[in-house]
């Protein structure tokens, strides 16, 4: 909101990339001790910090530059890039480990997938360096303060907005790989497997969604996601909760469903929602509140409910909850 969208995309990718890189060149424990563990965290740190702006500059940055009737259709590319990324690092590090032996892996293979930051950096750089559109003169002077004074109820309603997406993604694409092992008994292998088909078909979808958001707007996507979520997360769990895996997948492509519409919903939504002046602020701060707090605490949330009813579905209660202060705000707060 400062110094531009380009400026700051530029430096979160470097910011990312380059302690990627670093982890891949740090010391091991037996060399340095306790020094090991800690520098690998506060690079992990800086990660989180740029990562937290850089998805949302991203999105606020492809929809100020596209046209009007297209703005879903541009947004989605962020959404679908982050998909991908995290199928590509999955396989990157599944590669990794099929390659190599276990003593490899562990003596200096670990490192590999780490040191290949250094081309999503050069990539990152080159692309974004190149990109010549028109900069966004900044508005506010200080838009911290702009975005906790007096746009403060945007913000509230963009993070009550992005609930049910949080908590549905988590599950979809995080939880699950845990609830298949651990609930359901079943490989390691056939969960990640699934998980990977999941993604697979979310990259699918969300184009699609992207393409009826902008032919109908974004209410209906926003409402109809939240809606499949809140009345789909149960059921859906019903059918996750078994040893066949084909009853699984269908489970989890409810959700995928619900995930795909939200998304399509919110990539250019959110951006359209939060004011110009603050955007890049109020929609990090807002985004990451949302997906941080209630989406990040999904496994942890998912895993003591079931320890403490003894119940496999009761992991769904805690998404149709989520998903109903979405739909409650797609309904009443979004025009």
């Amino acid at each position: 909101d400062l110094i531009g969208r380009q400026h700051a995309m530029i430096f979160s990718v470097l910011a990312m990339a380059v302690p990627t890189v670093l982890m891949g060149l740090l010391p091991t424990y037996e060399t340095v001790g306790i020094a090991a563990p800690v520098m690998i965290v506060l690079l992990r740190v800086i990660q989180g910090l740029s990562v937290g702006g850089e998805y949302t500059s991203s999105l606020v940055f492809l929809v100020e530059h596209a046209k009007p009737d297209r703005r879903a259709r541009t947004a989605i590319w962020g959404v679908w890039g982050a998909t991908a990324g995290i199928l590509l690092g999955s396989g990157v590090g599944a590669a990794t480990t099929a390659l190599l032996s276990p003593e490899q892996l562990s003596s200096w293979g670990w490192r590999l997938p780490f040191l290949m930051g250094a081309f999503v950096a050069f990539t990152g750089y080159l692309v974004r360096h190149g990109i010549h559109a028109p900069e966004i003169k900044a508005a506010s002077k200080s838009p911290v303060r702009d975005t906790f004074g007096k746009h403060r109820w945007e913000v509230v309603r963009v993070a009550l907005l992005n609930a049910g997406l949080g908590v549905g993604f988590y599950s979809a694409f995080v939880y699950s790989v845990t609830y298949i092992q651990t609930v359901d008994k079943l490989p390691e292998s056939l969960a990640l497997d699934l998980n990977t088909g999941c993604m697979l078909l979310l990259l699918i979808i969300l184009p699609l969604f992207a393409w009826l958001a902008d032919l109908y707007g974004r209410k209906p996507l926003l409402v109809g996601g939240s809606a499949v979520l809140t009345l789909g997360a149960i059921p859906f769990f019903h059918l996750m909760h078994s040893a066949n895996a084909y009853q699984i997948f269908l489970g989890e492509c409810g959700f995928v469903v619900g995930v795909g519409m939200l998304s399509a919903g919110v990539a250019a939504g959110n951006v359209e929602l939060m004011p110009s002046s603050v955007r890049c602020t109020g929609l990090a701060f807002a985004y990451n509140a949302s997906i941080g707090l209630m989406g990040g605490t999904t496994p942890l949330i998912s895993a003591w409910l079931i320890a403490e009813t003894a119940n496999p579905i009761s992991p769904g209660y805690w998404v149709a909850a989520a998903s109903l202060i979405s739909l409650v705000t797609a309904v009443f707060l979004v025009p």
